[in-house]
């Protein structure tokens, strides 16, 4: 078999096709929390908090050029002029995207666990030969039942 067939074989099994669509629906998925995260989420906490902007927390490692022209209260400007900042806030905003993410997939999985639940048959009744063949089983190793 040339090593093209392999790779079609491959390429065309049926847990790769839902693989591929899994990470194309999940990185379309991850657009829509951090949206929601981003633009209803923080600005309810910063309400919350009083005003406090979570992407603009950080703490400053190296030093301002002399030719810096932005602000130096923010972490973007200081990002875009290459100083070193410990950005743990925009780590906090990443940190709430994942938890989000991660429970509304793990109630996803609880849905459709639950459903495959009441689709799946009872199972079947054991054969009568089965029971019979036991009970003469259960009977040859206690002969004081006889």
């Amino acid at each position: 078999m040339s090593i093209v067939q392999e790779f079609k074989d491959f390429a065309l099994k049926g847990n790769v096709m839902d693989l591929a669509v899994g990470v194309i629906i999940g990185g379309a998925f991850s657009i829509i929390v951090n949206s929601l995260v981003k633009d209803l989420i923080m600005p309810l906490v910063g309400v919350v908090t009083g005003g406090l902007d979570f992407s603009n927390l950080f703490v400053k490692l190296g030093q301002i050029p002399p030719s810096f022209k932005g602000n130096p209260d923010s972490y973007k400007d200081l990002q875009t002029a290459g100083v070193a900042v410990l950005g743990y806030g925009a780590f906090i905003t990443v940190l709430i995207n994942f938890i989000i993410l991660a429970f509304i997939i793990f109630l996803m999985v609880k849905f459709i666990n639950n459903l495959r639940k009441h689709q799946e048959p009872p199972p079947a009744a054991t054969p009568e030969d089965v029971l019979l063949l036991r009970e003469i089983r259960d009977t040859l190793k206690n002969p004081s039942r006889i």
